[in-house]
């Protein structure tokens, strides 16, 4: 079976809640006997550019213009042609961006597979023209797509009480189980020690909250522990500039964008998981750390209330006073480690059950 996968800004290493599922899905996708086809943007892969495959799965490079407002509907329309020109026997299309132009694809005569990671209009770094496109592509792409995947109970009731598609599939994310470090010669390198420091991770855009995060930080009476925040912005801006300098002067640590043994050996250390998020759709970053035994305090918006989780390990989204306080108990509580139970979040049961919808699809 062809399959050419849409809407990712590609794979490997790439930073990105989108990038981190497809590149842990389509190897195990391509491994049961499947030929895929990844399809990158441009823009993020200049450095990388002569790389054709990875673990068996076939890269393609297609424009993208590095502009926000642009990037994804320009590289979705012609990622589609060339979908096409390969012979995609399945076209599977990530986030409700791209899936404007599953429309197209069917009109183009193939079947597609649209996951919905989120409402991504509801992202702070996007103006009133760019909701409205966001909004119409996750309306054609509940519509028009054969089978539309959905991460989360939360997003699955949106569909059916928004655009009554009451035939969405449940799948996960998924988290695979780390190999903790044992080395710590990197976070010593930042100044560091072993379970003495709390850790977030994710984009510096608005809606991922760290700077509620560093004013909760700046309020702890504990001050023997350290805050770091593992991440940047894909596009600098006023917002991810101001935060590098509220954090900065608030003493903040800022590793960047970090993989591989760097992150894990920032994980495997740290003594609290913090998001503070407004948005989310299943957030990785979180089934992440919960794999590292890490105990966690998140906002309580709709997407991050799991069931492995329990009351105490939220606090109202936006109130910096009570993301301290949290902060302050969960850190004096010493709760990591902590063992979660991330049964159903296994990457190779989910890459099962999008194996079998594809077969349906096509038979």
């Amino acid at each position: 079976m062809k399959i050419v996968v849409i809407g990712t800004r590609g794979i490997p290493d790439i930073p990105g809640g989108v990038e981190t599922h497809c590149q842990e899905l389509f190897p195990r996708i391509a491994a049961k006997g499947n030929d895929v086809t990844v399809i990158r943007r441009s823009c993020y892969v200049e450095a990388d550019k002569d790389r054709k495959e990875f673990e068996g799965v076939k890269l393609v490079d297609v424009y993208a213009p590095r502009k926000k407002s642009l990037e994804a509907i320009v590289h979705t329309f012609l990622a589609v042609i060339k979908a096409k020109r390969l012979k995609a026997d399945v076209v599977h299309i990530h986030a409700i961006g791209p899936a404007l132009m599953t429309p197209f694809a069917r009109l183009l005569g193939m079947k597609v597979v649209m996951t919905n990671h989120g409402p991504d209009y509801d992202r702070g770094k996007w103006g009133k023209l760019a909701k409205t496109f966001l909004k119409t592509g996750e309306r054609l792409g509940t519509k028009a797509a054969n089978r539309v995947i959905v991460i989360s109970t939360v997003i699955a009731d949106i569909l059916k009480n928004r655009y009554g598609r009451t035939d969405t599939d449940l799948i996960y994310n998924g988290v695979n189980a780390p190999v903790k470090s044992k080395n710590t010669d990197y976070i010593n390198s930042l100044g560091l020690e072993p379970g003495k420091y709390i850790v977030g991770v994710g984009r510096f855009v608005e809606e991922k909250g760290f700077h509620d995060l560093v004013e909760a930080y700046k309020k702890l009476t504990d001050k023997s522990f350290k805050l770091v925040i593992a991440g940047d912005s894909d596009h600098p801006d006023h917002y991810s500039e101001s935060l590098k300098k509220q954090a900065r002067e608030a003493g903040v640590v800022l590793t960047g964008y970090i993989r591989g043994e760097k992150m894990n050996q920032v994980m495997t250390n740290a003594a609290l998981f913090a998001m503070p998020s407004y948005h989310e759709g299943l957030p990785i970053a979180l089934l992440e750390a919960m794999s590292y035994d890490l105990d966690v305090l998140v906002s309580d918006i709709p997407a991050n209330k799991i069931s492995e989780l329990s009351a105490d390990d939220f606090f109202p989204v936006g109130n910096v006073d009570e993301l301290a306080a949290g902060l302050q108990r969960k850190l004096a509580e010493k709760a990591t480690p902590r063992h979660h139970d991330l049964a159903k979040y296994d990457w190779d049961h989910i890459a099962e059950q999008i194996n079998q919808l594809y077969h349906e699809l096509t038979k």
